[in-house]
């Protein structure tokens, strides 16, 4: 053979090859368009790793609702609640990153990277943030008949007269009611006995029955026992004052200081999770949560609606993880 023929068969090998890679590349690419028109073909699962009645999963089914039409897909709510939330949050962190499976997350999760020495997840790597659906205020709340305190201030008098601890309830160890209730009684100079549930639901029914003496817990799961006089409120514990308890002070207003605590819940995705099913997800949830329907359901619950971008998002799980990080290592708080 001669060399010319050497050289012409070499550039045409070549030439073959460079336009395999290019077929490759418009292959992939038509791959993820046809993905990204395809998603979602079946439902899609939001886990909440709480139990069913509290917050997070009122917000879960109202996002969820609305959020099913939008993707012409069911979205189903499922409750896997344990180890202060973190239970959930591994499920939904060893699912497939198809967009199929999501986790209804909470200002909790950022709170149990630093207080279980030992997760399966990383939190801010095992998970892509998607938005930030709505905040909430936490409230003080006592058992209006077996408590006599009216504020703040008497209930922490009434707990250093008591022969025992007085009880409170949180969602679970790690979670930011169990923070907020350390921060209260070390202000303070008390001893509070800490007791974990599995959601707001069962703490609910336990505080309403006499089980605890008081929650630190999110608006939404006791406001109507606050209306029907059952449980009284005493404070919230964010710097200003929540829409549906105009009458109730703040903490600081009580004569304590440093507490601007409220509870955050957002939608986040397995890592790995295609750009495209994100993008669509932010797209469509934010579009829901800015709705009149979706706004004028969470002002009846105390929540307010936020919506960001996945970047937002991930900048609050950042610097809620380091805040925190230092609030529970000043408190000694630690799970196995």
């Amino acid at each position: 053979m001669k060399k010319n023929q050497i050289n012409g068969t070499g550039r045409k090998a070549a030439g073959l090859a460079k336009a395999g890679v290019g077929a490759l590349a418009v292959f992939a690419l038509s791959s993820s368009l046809a993905m990204a028109q395809a998603w979602p073909d079946k439902p899609v699962s939001l886990v909440v790793p709480f139990a069913a009645g509290g917050t997070t999963d009122v917000l879960a089914r109202a996002l969820g609702d609305q959020l099913s039409k939008s993707l012409g897909q069911p979205v189903i709510v499922e409750n896997k609640p344990g180890a202060g939330a973190t239970l959930g949050a591994d499920i939904v962190a060893r699912a497939k990153p198809d967009g199929y499976t999501l986790l209804m997350g909470a200002v909790h999760h950022t709170i149990a990277t630093s207080v279980y020495k030992k997760l399966s997840y990383d939190f801010q790597k095992s998970f892509e943030p998607i938005t930030t659906v709505a905040l909430v205020p936490n409230v003080l709340v006592i058992n209006a008949a077996n408590t006599p305190a009216k504020t703040p201030a008497e209930l922490v008098a009434l707990a250093k007269k008591s022969a025992t601890s007085l009880a409170y309830g949180s969602n679970g160890y790690g979670t930011l009611q169990h923070l907020i209730g350390t921060q209260f009684a070390m202000q303070n100079g008390i001893e509070l006995l800490h007791v974990p549930y599995k959601g707001s639901g069962p703490l609910t029914t336990d505080l309403i029955g006499g089980q605890v003496t008081m929650s630190f817990d999110t608006v939404t799961p006791v406001l109507p026992h606050i209306q029907a006089g059952k449980l009284r409120a005493l404070a919230v514990t964010t710097a200003k004052r929540s829409s549906v308890l105009p009458d109730t002070p703040t903490l600081n207003e009580s004569g304590m200081h440093d507490f601007d605590l409220g509870t955050w819940f957002g939608v986040l995705a397995p890592a790995g999770t295609p750009a495209n099913v994100l993008d669509k997800l932010n797209t469509e949830m934010v579009k829901v949560i800015k709705s009149a329907e979706f706004r004028d359901r969470m002002s009846k619950i105390g929540a307010e609606p936020i919506g960001n971008s996945r970047a937002e998002m991930a900048r609050q799980i950042d610097d809620d993880t380091k805040r925190f990080a230092q609030v529970i290592k000043k408190a000694n708080i630690t799970v196995n």
